[in-house]
């Protein structure tokens, strides 16, 4: 598969997984958000770029703290973008524009005081060559941010998911996200795109699920679909009773824990 075939298929991902993007079981979205636009440190008045915004949890975030700024919401996903703009209406936020484009062709130079791009850049295979064009699109002394999972996010659903699905014979996708799924491979990253006073945060802004519906909600809802729709309609039902069974052996009394490491990594350019 080439490039443009893999970007294809993530488009389409995107696109069809758009509409349950913001159900409550993936409110570590928001949550993540929040904090990303908190460490910012916004005066009010900057203009920000949003790459890879998806349904617009960085957006909406970023936008509240700008009463005198704006900012630009780019995805390569239409539905995506609809959800965006239908939840900014919802909000009352005007100080949004959105924008469809591939976050490999900006087309942005030097515009932005602020870019955030939100569990995005591992999407791309050369992440490297994504962080600098990110870059590009930002004024010399403007700052870069960029959110990414830790390695052990999920822990343990994930692994109890993917172990199950290697025994029905779904192979893994390429695992490029471990690259920076750690504060080394983070400090690494903006390093090479040249970025300076490069600082990391780590927080979990995991929750508790109420039952093992909800945890699929999160696989059915996010990135994991593509995975699971490689087993035929027979086997996706029997793999998800199984899988969900023993999802819902881990149960407590405060519901079933989903933990969500979450990397922050912000840096300024020269």
């Amino acid at each position: 598969m080439d490039e443009q075939q893999k970007k294809s298929m993530l488009k389409e991902t995107f696109n069809t997984v758009a509409d349950g993007y913001d159900n409550k079981a993936l409110r570590f979205f928001p949550a993540s958000a929040a904090h990303l636009a908190s460490l910012l440190g916004l005066q009010g008045s900057e203009q920000v770029i949003d790459v890879a915004c998806g349904t617009g949890h960085a957006t909406m975030a970023v936008a509240k703290l700008l009463p005198q700024g704006r900012v630009t919401a780019t995805d390569f996903s239409p539905k995506m973008l609809a959800q965006a703009r239908q939840k900014a209406a919802a909000m009352k936020l005007d100080n949004i524009e959105f924008f469809e484009r591939d976050m490999q062709a900006l087309g942005f130079d030097g515009q932005f005081d602020v870019a955030v791009c939100a569990f995005g850049i591992f999407f791309v295979e050369d992440m490297d060559k994504q962080l600098a064009h990110i870059a590009s699109a930002v004024k010399p002394g403007g700052r870069i941010a960029i959110t990414n999972f830790q390695e052990d996010y999920f822990h343990p659903l994930k692994e109890l998911m993917v172990k199950r699905l290697i025994q029905y014979g779904v192979p893994l996708p390429p695992q490029t996200w471990k690259r920076i799924a750690h504060e080394d491979g983070c400090r690494e990253l903006f390093q090479k795109a040249r970025l300076r006073d490069v600082r990391v945060e780590k927080k979990n802004v995991g929750y508790y699920l109420e039952n093992a519906g909800e945890w699929w909600d999160v696989v059915w809802n996010a990135g994991f679909r593509r995975m699971v729709s490689q087993l035929a309609p027979a086997e996706q039902g029997r793999f998800k009773q199984e899988h969900l069974q023993e999802v819902e052996a881990l149960r407590t009394s405060d519901g079933i824990r989903l933990d969500v490491g979450v990397l922050y990594t912000i840096g300024r350019k020269p």
